[in-house]
């Protein structure tokens, strides 16, 4: 009971990238002859059932099977409504902001080139080295989370199966770029719908709750921890997405807005209703009696392992093809997406396409390297969400034409300041400059019982916005001062000439038509 045998393991998961990689390979042979810009985008091209399932597929990885029983385990029911909740709504922020973004920047597909029209190329390249940061981070993550979910599972070496995805993924991906990771993530992200009904099913059915344990383990009660995530997941999921390409380029691939709207609603509530489901695993662990078993084991993570246990051999086998499903899906989106965005933001699109190949299997090393050594890399993870919490909310003032005045070296400025907010908050509520530090680096987690975390996504978007504001002060005096000197006329709070636009149903009708006056609308932002 509860581990499939040696050899039906290593079949459950080898036949099953066995599949992905005919699939793969299949279809990106059949689309060899892409041009470049298909290989790195599709905008305009995909309906709303593709995008459900894109973001159902790129939306969630095998760590989930780790994360949100864990969080069950801590803050108890109240946590994992929270935890799921504030996953899947943030996805709905791509609905409201790719319409507006598409008006003022038609030929991008990523938020960098955005950035670059409005901000500058300092900004752009600030923003691009947060985002290939957070991409590679969410690379290493899904790796090693699935090492180690292999291994929970079967009781296997997780590594060769790190090395065959990593590999398969790259031949696919190579071949075929976005277009192809948008193809399998739609035969995936189906998979996944299906595995991930019938796995609640057969865990529902198959597990016994001791009604007694109900009561006693506290789980239903709300908690400091609880009331916190409440802040603080919101701030760092929501704000952290805008660092990840990948869902940034299934936003734009959108066929129009409504179709947009459609996929991502769509996504989100069966993301919510997976994630949660997934979470309450670690309830069901914790009143089954399989967590914290004998001998009790204090960690919470490994619940829903220890739940499978009690159950037959073929219901782990369900969770295995899913596991592997869930962190193809997500691998593959993230490799796609660190690529696009390398050769927009750094190249400007000139590589050869035989080049831009080459970047995704070079990347692939140091990921899967860096992914054996996860448990202490993955601290850095936590840093990438704290970075956006402070440097996304100076960022998105631009959006707004009313913000005309804001400049790049506001955003940078901003971002930077609100990270050096967070230890000056550390450094005074710890009453030492090394804890300062170290709550830069979320050391303890977020689960500490203290408010260290929580004041951390607090102060770091408020501080980001005041040292926003002191740049922004800084920088009218010196240009007013320089203009004065100079005897020139301060023209700091010009409006910008407006730049030619598209309307979005020509440019999604006729984008042959609009090549001229996309072009129009490129122009370079002001860093300072």
């Amino acid at each position: 009971m509860g581990q499939p045998s040696f050899a039906a393991s290593n079949a459950i998961i080898y036949v099953t990238y066995g599949a992905f990689l005919l699939i793969g390979t299949g279809l990106a042979w059949r689309m060899r002859n892409q041009p470049k810009t298909d290989f790195l985008a599709a905008n305009r091209t995909q309906k709303a059932l593709p995008l459900a399932l894109n973001f159902i597929a790129a939306a969630m990885g095998s760590g989930i099977l780790f994360s949100y029983p864990q969080l069950a385990t801590l803050a108890g029911l109240q946590g994992v409504i929270v935890y799921a909740i504030a996953s899947a709504a943030p996805i709905l922020i791509f609905a409201v902001l790719t319409p507006i973004i598409r008006r003022k920047c038609p030929e991008g597909f990523v938020l960098t080139e955005w950035t670059r029209q409005r901000y500058g190329l300092v900004t752009a390249l600030y923003l691009s080295a947060l985002t290939l940061l957070t991409l590679f981070l969410y690379m290493v993550a899904e790796l090693s989370a699935l090492g180690q979910v292999v291994t929970a599972l079967t009781g296997l070496d997780g590594l060769p199966v790190v090395i065959v995805e990593a590999v398969v993924t790259t031949i696919y991906t190579s071949l075929g770029g976005f277009k192809i990771s948008f193809l399998t993530d739609n035969i995936q992200g189906a998979m996944i719908v299906g595995l991930v009904i019938l796995a609640a099913i057969t865990v529902g059915v198959k597990t016994e709750i001791k009604p007694e344990l109900i009561e006693s383990s506290g789980l239903l009660k709300p908690s400091l921890v609880g009331w916190q995530l409440i802040y603080i997941l919101p701030v760092a999921i929501l704000t952290n997405y805008f660092f990840l390409a990948n869902f940034w380029l299934r936003a734009f691939a959108s066929k129009t807005d409504k179709d947009l709207w459609i996929g991502i609603s769509v996504a989100t509530v069966f993301i919510t209703i997976v994630l949660t489901l997934v979470g309450v695993a670690g309830l069901v662990a914790a009143w089954s009696g399989a967590w914290p078993g004998d001998p009790p084991q204090e960690d919470g993570s490994i619940a829903f392992f220890l739940l499978l246990e009690q159950l037959p051999n073929w219901v782990v086998g369900i969770v295995l093809v899913m596991a592997v499903a869930l962190s193809t899906a997500a691998f593959d989106s993230l490799q796609s997406a660190m690529v696009s965005t390398a050769s927009n933001d750094l190249f400007r699109n000139r590589l050869n396409i035989w080049f831009v190949r080459g970047l995704v299997v070079l990347i692939i090393f140091p990921v899967a390297v860096l992914a054996l050594k996860a448990p202490g890399i993955l601290q850095i993870y936590l840093i990438s969400d704290l970075l956006s919490a402070a440097t996304i909310p100076v960022l998105v003032f631009g959006l707004s034409d009313r913000f005309y005045w804001w400049r790049g070296f506001e955003v940078v400025v901003g971002g930077l300041g609100g990270i050096l907010t967070v230890f000056i908050f550390g450094s005074i509520y710890y009453d030492s400059a090394q804890k300062g530090g170290e709550l830069i680096l979320l050391q303890e987690g977020l689960y500490t019982g203290d408010w260290g975390a929580f004041g951390a996504f607090v102060v770091a978007p408020i501080g980001g916005a005041i040292w926003g504001g002191i740049a922004l002060v800084c920088r009218l005096g010196f240009q007013y001062a320089r203009s004065r000197i100079n005897g020139t006329r301060f023209d700091a709070f010009d409006r910008p000439i407006p730049a030619g636009m598209v309307s979005e149903d020509r440019d999604a009708i006729n984008p042959a038509d609009g090549q001229d006056e996309v072009a129009s609308a490129k122009f370079t932002g002001k860093f300072f």
